[in-house]
């Protein structure tokens, strides 16, 4: 019996057959790490001490978070500073074409309204919004506050506009930041402001408007 086991054995190494081939077994007698591949198919053969490290199994990318915006090209804040009529300080400034005011009230709101303190006339902008008084009015102003969305609003005078004025002229490419707030001018896409603790702001011109900061380019 124990013969007829030993004669058994090599039949136990018997290789495997590939496209009706025979490939004879090899036998690795040393202590190396070779690393042997052996197919039917075209592969890959590792042979050397500096095989790169597999890369891990993918999985789904996770949204990158949103880029901060930027402090470039930041404008003096002392320059716009003001008293408004209530004695607040806040940050005034003028749209190079004059033709908006806007101020920027440290961690509370950012807006803007028309020069004249007219409705504002930005087209695609609601006709009416619900005023002070609780009754519908027409809009007088673009604004994000600290908790909301960016929003049209009715406010009464002098809403974000500097009594007396004017405001000095915010230049186009600059950005005032000031306490959880930002603006800047641009002459592509107009005014755009941030509240910097929700991420909210708009961006808006006489042409159209969007709920949505407008960094400076990069």
């Amino acid at each position: 019996m124990i013969g007829l086991m030993h004669s058994r054995v090599p039949n136990a190494r018997e290789g495997f057959r590939c496209n009706s081939g025979r490939l004879g077994v090899a036998i690795l007698a040393v202590a190396t790490a070779a690393v042997v591949s052996t197919g039917c198919s075209s592969g890959t053969i590792v042979n050397t001490d500096d095989a790169a490290t597999p890369a891990p199994a993918t999985s789904p990318t996770a949204p990158s978070p949103s880029k901060p915006p930027s402090n470039e090209h930041l404008a003096n804040a002392f320059d716009y500073a003001a008293h408004g009529a209530d004695g607040e300080t806040g940050y005034y400034f003028t749209s190079p074409s004059k033709r908006w005011v806007c101020a920027i009230f440290p961690r509370k709101t950012a807006g803007c309204q028309s020069s004249t303190g007219s409705a504002i006339a930005v087209k695609g902008a609601p006709t009416s919004v619900p005023g002070q008084q609780a009754t519908d009015t027409a809009p007088n102003a673009i604004m994000v506050d600290g908790a909301a969305d960016a929003q049209f609003a009715s406010l009464d005078p002098p809403g974000y506009a500097l009594v007396p004025g004017p405001a000095t002229v915010l230049p186009f490419g600059e950005v005032l930041a000031v306490a959880a707030f930002r603006c800047n001018v641009q002459e592509a896409s107009g005014i755009s402001c941030l509240s910097e603790k929700t991420g909210k702001g708009f961006t808006f011109s006489a042409d159209g408007y969007t709920f949505q900061y407008t960094d400076l380019p990069g």
